[in-house]
Order: structure tokens, then sequence, then C-alpha cells
């Protein structure tokens, strides 16, 4: 990770980089890849993919703030500002498969409407950061959230049952969950097709992000 933050995180590029230097000189034949221009798709661009889970990975350490920090770099919304748009190209509301790595193209979008990147753009979100990660009828409730958030609330369904949860953000020093009022003693949430409504309350320790 720290030779992904030294070597491949632009942050005035805005972009994350799949590998650098691009396959354009030398003997060396990785394939199909060095068929792309320099700094393009797989060949040194951005390949969403891996941007995605390059945050994932700071997610997985612990690193709240340089998980959210990889989110708002990549997240094609940003590339939607007046700033952006006229050098991005393509639609700002949904993802694509890359972003172009080198002049004079830098931050130009590739692919859009890439079904691969958004899958795991929403995984990382909604499992990664907000912390609701599914296994078989349980539900692991380990939000990873910025300080100024004060928490959010989700309506969860799971067959006919509806679990509403309620993430509370620094409202503790260490998470705990709650389901109907009583205290569980773990971080994870049965979930029980009974037909009923049920209230889930979480609450976490906020994680700190940088000021600049």
């Amino acid at each position: 990770m720290t030779a992904l933050e030294h070597h491949l995180v632009r942050r005035d590029l805005g972009v994350v980089k799949l590998l650098d230097p691009p396959f354009d000189r030398g003997s060396l034949d990785p394939g199909y890849i060095k068929g792309y221009l320099p700094g393009v798709r797989e060949n040194g661009g951005q390949y969403t993919h891996a941007a995605i889970w390059a945050g994932m990975a700071y997610a997985q350490l612990g690193d709240a703030a340089k998980a959210w920090e990889l989110l708002r770099l990549i997240n094609p919304v940003r590339q939607g500002s007046d700033e952006l748009i006229d050098t991005y190209k393509v639609e700002p509301y949904v993802m694509a498969a890359d972003v172009y790595a080198l002049a004079p193209h830098i931050g130009r979008g590739g692919w859009s409407w890439y079904t691969g990147s958004a899958g795991w753009m929403y995984r990382f979100i909604v499992e990664h950061l907000l912390g609701l990660q599914r296994r078989g009828d349980s539900l692991r409730i380990q939000p990873l959230l910025p300080a100024h958030w004060p928490g959010y609330t989700l309506h969860y369904r799971f067959g006919s049952t509806l679990y509403r949860i309620e993430v509370r953000n620094g409202a503790s020093a260490e998470l705990t969950l709650s389901l109907d009022g009583q205290l569980l003693d773990q971080a994870t949430l049965p979930l029980q097709d009974d037909g009923g409504q049920h209230h889930v309350i979480a609450q976490c320790q906020p994680s700190p992000l940088p000021t600049a």
C-alpha cells in the first residue's frame, strides 16, 4: 500500500493508476495491454476496478481517511463539476471503466456504463464504508464513517420482514449493536423472516479524516 500511495495515487491528476510506467518502451511484452496507448486503460491509466479495490484495501486496514479520499477521487460525480466535465467528456452519473492518465488526455473518461466497476463501487460504499455485509442469514454491521457524519438510516428488507437500521456516529467509544432495545454481544445481526418490523441501533466511533 505504501508503493500504491507513492507511485499510483495521483491527486494532482485525479486518478489512481493501474501501473507505472506504461509499457511503451523497452523489450517487455506483457500481452494485449501494450496495444493501448501509454496512459490508456490497462497500460498505465486508471482501470477503475483496481482503483476501487485500492479503496477497499484501505478500508480493510481501517484507514478511513484514505478509503474515503479514494472514493471522492474516483467518484464520477466529481468529474461532472464545471472545472472537470470538459476534460472528462463522458457521463458523470455512471462508472467508467478507465480514465486516461497521460497528456494530452489526462482525466478523460474511457468506456462508460461499465457494469463491472459499478458493481464493485456499490460494494465498496455499502460493505466497506457504510459497513453492511450480508452473509447468509446474518448481517454484519461495521461502519467506517467520517467524523462529521451524524450517521445514517437504512431500511433493509429480508423476505417479508423490515429492519430499520439506525447507525449513530460518535455515540460510543466502541461499536455496540442493539435489536429492538436488546443489546447484542457482537456486531452481527441475526436475520429472521418473521413478517414483522424490527429496529436496530448501531453506535460507532467516528473515523477521523484529514482537514486538508
